[in-house]
């Protein structure tokens, strides 16, 4: 492949997977018509790097499809200068695109090899090695968190470190399907609104815990 190819992917990205599903910020979908997500995964999975798909990139983990990474970087409506957490950064794609809108990124992600090709990829992020859904206590407060996948459950910890005001987006498993979420801290409250069904890549370790039975 070469840059060429990869141009010619991306531009193909935004024409069907972006502007045809709601993603209708311009600079989110200049952003993605920039960055490079071939960078972002391993070189066998180069060549489908823009597939509308949940790419795999290590075992158990995958990036989500660009559609749902516009999608929810579009309902986030990121502001240049805000501190976001980016919960689940794997290689840092989605990072590198908040970067590009002006963001100051606190990037999380618990897996050793992710997080070292997410800080080869985009430096100038903070990363932190963590359990994604303990966040990032440090550059608390958050005016945004973005959840970079789909999880059972949005842990206390994660909305205790939002602002107030601030907002959170990602997906939710509803009865085996996915459902893009937004929601906004308010006080002490907090409450997440569906706005679109999508296949997210499955980020681990938001389980719900089982219920006791005797």
């Amino acid at each position: 492949m070469t840059e060429q190819n990869f141009e010619q992917m991306r531009h193909a990205m935004v024409v069907s997977q972006l502007r045809t599903t709601g993603v209708n910020d311009p600079r989110v979908v200049a952003a993605m018509g920039e960055v490079a997500r071939e960078r972002f995964v391993g070189a066998d999975k180069a060549a489908i790097a823009y597939a509308d798909l949940p790419l795999p990139i290590a075992p158990g983990r995958a990036l989500n499809p660009p559609m749902v990474t516009g999608r929810l970087l579009t309902e986030a409506q990121v502001a240049p200068g805000e501190t976001v957490l980016v919960v689940g950064a794997a290689t840092g794609y989605t990072a590198a695109l908040l970067e590009k809108l002006g963001a100051r990124v606190v990037a999380v992600e618990e897996d050793a090899d992710l997080l070292a090709a997410g800080k080869a990829a985009v430096p100038g992020v903070t990363w932190v090695k963590a359990p994604p859904a303990s966040g990032s206590k440090k550059g608390a407060p958050y005016s945004l968190i973005v959840i970079d996948g789909a999880v059972e459950q949005i842990p206390q910890a994660l909305i205790d470190q939002l602002a107030d005001g601030g907002r959170l987006v990602g997906a939710l498993i509803d009865n085996g399907v996915s459902r893009l979420v937004s929601g906004v801290r308010a006080g002490g409250g907090f409450g997440a609104t569906a706005f679109a069904d999508a296949d997210a890549a499955v980020l681990p370790g938001f389980g719900v815990p089982a219920a006791f039975s005797f």
